[in-house]
């Protein structure tokens, strides 16, 4: 359970509330080292805010160094049941179930034989809508967890409003993952912890679980993607880029590294959307890392990065709150971003300074014909204004708002 004075991310526990004790598995999904197992404790903490016995609340971590390498999930299944005493409500909150090959169907057991409410956590494909529907049927939820939002660092660093704008530039240059945010450390140690990570999430979920014979290769179609994130291409690209390397690849080689890696949260995938034929398009789509600061502990920090960090950014921002989000195209024209929630869109250009392409970022938002909210994210403060109802705003600004 959490400390005292540590910090709750609340639109996570938010989120989450309305279904406890709701009868399907809370699964807390995202890339290594987000915050998930920190969020399971949040959920023990509000548990017993509630007035649950601690006796009723298991919690156990299944980490390859916490379980034998004969664990079954027979065995996930026997030990759990064990512990369950009485005919009352146990909550079973499982850090890392990936671990288990068949989790899934012990936890379905244990929905049929006891009275459980089960949260889990697992950071890589294994725990996707695909691998889990076949056990457990519609009787789940997934949670999506990201790094640190802009939001979120602030609090974790307590800093106040003095000087946000310099607060944004080390949230760029750290990025969002606690770890980084809960402790006091230059830039190079934080980027050597960032690495570690980034080496952890390709050894333990992508290199251990596919057939990967040629690392080499792998490694060269990883660096692609972070340096040209932001960029439209293609498998087919790629494989051509290393072809002019003399690194010859196949093209499904290339497909099946970009689909491991997004197994693996490292990336995202955002797909382009026809505003006009309302359809989503499945040709030169974009990527962006699931925390900026892998592509500088990968890369380095160069200010030539700097554009496609604040789409990474905005991109990030965009998935935290619930949108679904994609590249628009409009005739000839590209929109960054189209942001779609329910009955919500939202269209937006992200650009470090506007004067510099001012007629394309505002030309390419007043094109579409519709009454949504429309914004031009900027780093720039002296940008700031109103055009004919296109919003151009300061990044900051952008994602301390409370609602777009």
């Amino acid at each position: 359970m959490l400390k005292n004075d540590l910090i709750v991310r609340q639109d996570y526990l938010d989120y989450i509330r309305p279904f406890i004790n709701v009868n399907i598995v809370k699964i807390i999904v995202g890339v290594r080292r987000s915050g998930k197992s920190y969020i399971l404790d949040m959920i023990g903490d509000e548990l017993l805010i509630n007035g649950i016995n601690l006796n009723h609340i298991i919690y156990r971590l299944f980490t390859s160094v916490e379980v034998d390498d004969g664990y079954t999930k027979k065995d996930m299944y026997n030990e759990l049941k064990n512990q369950i005493q009485d005919k009352e409500k146990y909550y079973l909150l499982l850090d890392e179930v990936q671990e288990i090959e068949g989790w899934e169907q012990a936890i379905n057991s244990l929905f049929e034989t006891c009275n459980v409410d089960i949260f889990v956590t697992g950071s890589n494909s294994k725990l996707t809508s695909e691998h889990i529907s076949s056990y457990l049927s519609r009787r789940y939820v997934l949670v999506p967890t990201y790094t640190l939002s802009f939001k979120e660092y602030l609090k974790f660093k307590k800093i106040g409003n003095d000087d946000l704008d310099e607060a944004y530039r080390e949230y760029v240059k750290f990025g969002g993952f606690p770890l980084i945010a809960t402790s006091k450390l230059n830039f190079q140690n934080a980027y050597q912890i960032v690495e570690d990570i980034y080496y952890s999430i390709i050894t333990k979920d992508v290199l251990s679980n596919h057939p990967i014979k040629d690392v080499e290769k792998f490694n060269r179609v990883v660096k692609y993607l972070m340096d040209n994130m932001g960029k439209t291409f293609s498998a087919n690209s790629i494989a051509k880029y290393l072809k002019e390397q003399h690194k010859e690849i196949s093209v499904e080689a290339v497909y099946n590294y970009i689909t491991w890696l997004k197994d693996s949260f490292i990336i995202y995938e955002c797909n382009r959307y026809d505003l006009q034929g309302k359809s989503i398009l499945k040709t030169q789509e974009k990527y962006y890392l699931s925390d900026i600061s892998l592509r500088f502990a990968i890369f380095g920090y160069n200010k030539k990065m700097d554009a496609s960090i604040l789409e990474n950014i905005i991109y990030l921002e965009l998935k935290r709150r619930g949108y679904e989000v994609y590249v628009g195209k409009n005739n000839d024209k590209e929109i960054d971003f189209v942001a779609k929630r329910k009955d919500d869109e939202i269209q937006i250009q992200a650009t470090v300074s506007l004067p510099d392409n001012s007629e394309r970022e505002i030309k390419n938002l007043s094109s579409i014909n519709d009454f949504n909210h429309k914004y031009v994210v900027t780093t720039n403060r002296n940008d700031v204004q109103n055009i004919n109802g296109i919003k151009v705003v300061h990044i900051v600004d952008f994602l301390l708002m409370e609602n777009w």
